[in-house]
């Protein structure tokens, strides 16, 4: 076991491993939840097999790694010295890759990335159009380093942030090179760091706590997870200088127990912290005494909420505090606390060791630094990107995302998750930072993007997220209780074709009073997906009132098939797979669909051969 007792111990600790020559080969195969889903876990054990079958230990080292981002193309493997990038490995593939490529020098061309604009096919990672667009700074070590080595850590110049700001900086030196890079909070609301971490440095007391808010809640988002799960060292020591900077000598995760791959990996680094001496007393014999503990949720949306966060911590229900005062001054059992999220911490180190001129650099005015996203729905490449701010949303979602699925057409973008709204497609140019995303009715949220095509109605979008904020909601303030039940009635009455247009009035003024008095933020953001909508797709609303149709053939009690005569050839394969049956007619004469008896489950329009059933 190594202790590490000062700052020059650290360096020549790191010197120590750079000197150590790399095995001939290494096998970087992605260990995130994502591809461990399909097979990865296997995947790595065969590697291990067929190397000690054919006795090649010291000539190839298989190394598992945390998320690659490329989520779409997983299994991902990735082969050195030669930086080939393999995509979508099975555990069979494993064979082909250890004989044809390392040993006979022969690329498996089948595993190669195919761009599909193109149909290039690209063996390097830095070719592939889905990372040439962005820019790695939290997730600058996922796929890179074995997230559970401290010393591959190490060799990355992990935990030379901390030991340059206990040796080299004072606490409130630190506190302002936060401040002057202008990073702000990356959970939602995008406070600014700096000025969070002073006024907790300037309130008085005995006991301070830092905390790490990793309950990652909304549908569709997954950055904070796979920051946890490739690089959580990167946040221990970020929660460490913290802890120096405003005078705290305890951290506390506070994680959801159903992500049990990051609850492992981030348990693994706080012990090897504590094994080295970056955690505990007197770290690197800097007199400084920081520990940090993790606190398991139960998953609960709200709890995301600084302060319904610290009730749960404290085994009380997850409810919001009323402030002020703020966690601050009046934290966790009432002691100062800072809280910030896992993206927000994975930038600290990276901005005390390049200083905030470099940091400050990147992205927009007001929003400095890269965003991590997680691009999700009808998008074709699926996965976490990170771009700077400022970056227009359409180079993420057509340079980077590869543009939408089964050529559909884009028309819309949520972003911020149930709190967030939703972005028409005639927006695409807009530069992503906080100002531009809220002053269009969204935020920038913890950086979920779900993609959305023709085929996705407003109406059920807003019904969606209105279903998850109601059954989320804590229950503590009325207008969150009350009112969102209430919005998801009114939608509920819309989509089923028996809404009039006062229930459209009431749409618009009961969200405005909920989002003016409610508690907490989930309560104050609850009815923007409900407001963007509508003032970016009211005339599907109305269609959906005025006419009772729905536009994107999704709502069911609004849709009916038909069969096109000029379409149909009477092969019968309709009537065949329809459940209930509604479809009468002879062979080789056209069919005709029984409206009083179908239940429009769809499987006609999926099943005939010729397209000649529509939804109307």
């Amino acid at each position: 076991m190594v202790k590490i007792n000062s700052f020059k111990e650290l360096k020549e600790h790191k010197s120590r491993l750079s000197e150590h020559k790399p095995a001939e080969w290494r096998i970087f195969t992605c260990a995130g939840t994502g591809c461990a889903a399909s097979d990865s876990i296997f995947l790595a054990e065969n590697f291990r097999k067929i190397i000690a079958e054919k006795n090649l230990q010291d000539r190839i080292q298989v190394i598992p790694t945390g998320c690659f981002g490329f989520c779409e193309k997983g299994p991902i493997v990735n082969i050195f010295p030669d930086d080939t990038f393999y995509v979508k490995v099975s555990p069979d593939d494993a064979d082909d890759i250890v004989n044809q490529h390392i040993l006979n020098g022969q690329v498996v061309d089948r595993l190669l990335y195919i761009d599909p604009q193109t149909g290039e096919k690209h063996a390097q990672q830095h070719n592939i159009g889905f990372y040439q667009n962005q820019m790695r700074v939290a997730l600058r070590n996922c796929g890179k380093i074995n997230p559970e080595q401290i010393d591959d850590y190490i060799s990355h110049d992990g935990y030379f942030a901390l030991g340059k700001a206990l040796f080299e900086m004072s606490p409130e030196a630190v506190i302002e090179e936060v401040k002057k890079s202008g990073l702000r909070g990356r959970g939602g609301g995008g406070f600014p760091t700096g000025v969070k971490w002073e006024a907790t440095r300037k309130s008085e007391s005995d006991k301070k706590y830092i905390v790490c808010n990793a309950d990652e809640g909304d549908p569709g988002a997954f950055m904070d997870r796979s920051l946890m799960e490739g690089d959580p060292h990167a946040v221990i020591e970020a929660m460490a200088i913290a802890g120096h900077a405003i005078g705290a000598d305890e951290g506390l995760v506070y994680i959801r127990a159903e992500y049990p791959l990051a609850v492992h990996r981030l348990k693994t680094a706080i012990s090897q912290a504590f094994s080295y001496g970056m955690l505990g007393n007197n770290i690197m014999g800097s007199g400084f005494n920081f520990k940090v503990r993790m606190s398991l949720g139960a998953g609960a949306f709200v709890c995301g909420e600084e302060t319904s966060l610290m009730n749960s911590v404290q085994g009380e229900r997850g409810e919001p505090r009323v402030k002020p005062p703020f966690p601050a001054q009046h934290g966790i059992w009432n002691q100062p606390t800072n809280i910030n999220n896992v993206e927000t911490y994975a930038n600290i180190p990276q901005i005390i060791l390049k200083g905030a001129d470099w940091f400050s650099s990147i992205g927009t005015e007001k929003s400095k630094g890269t965003k991590v996203f997680a691009l999700a729905g009808k998008i074709n490449n699926v996965g976490l990107a990170e771009v700077p701010m400022g970056t227009p949303l359409r180079d993420v979602i057509f340079g980077i995302g590869g543009g939408i699925r089964d050529g559909k057409k884009l028309k819309a973008v949520q972003t911020g998750g149930p709190s967030g709204g939703c972005i028409p497609a005639d927006e695409l140019d807009l530069p992503i930072d906080y100002e531009n995303l809220q002053s269009i009715g969204s935020m920038m949220g913890s950086g979920g993007m779900i993609v959305m095509d023709e085929t996705d109605c407003m109406v059920d979008v807003a019904k969606f997220y209105l279903e998850f904020t109601v059954g989320e909601s804590c229950g503590k303030c009325t207008p969150c209780r009350i009112g969102n039940l209430r919005l998801h009635e009114l939608l509920e009455k819309i989509s089923n074709g028996h809404g009039t247009m006062d229930d459209l009035k009431s749409l618009r003024e009961l969200g405005e009073v909920i989002r003016d008095t409610s508690l907490c933020g989930l309560g104050q953001t609850s009815p923007n997906p409900v407001l963007s909508t509508m003032n970016y797709f009211g005339d599907e609303y109305e269609a959906h009132v005025k006419e009772r149709r729905c536009p994107a053939g999704k709502c069911t009690s609004l849709l009916r098939y038909q069969i096109s005569p000029e379409k149909c050839t009477g092969c019968t394969v309709c009537a065949k797979n329809c459940p209930v049956p509604c479809i009468e007619g002879e062979r080789k004469v056209t069919h005709r669909i029984i409206q009083e008896k179908c239940i429009k489950c769809g499987v006609c329009y999926s099943k005939c051969p010729f397209g000649a059933i529509s939804k109307v």
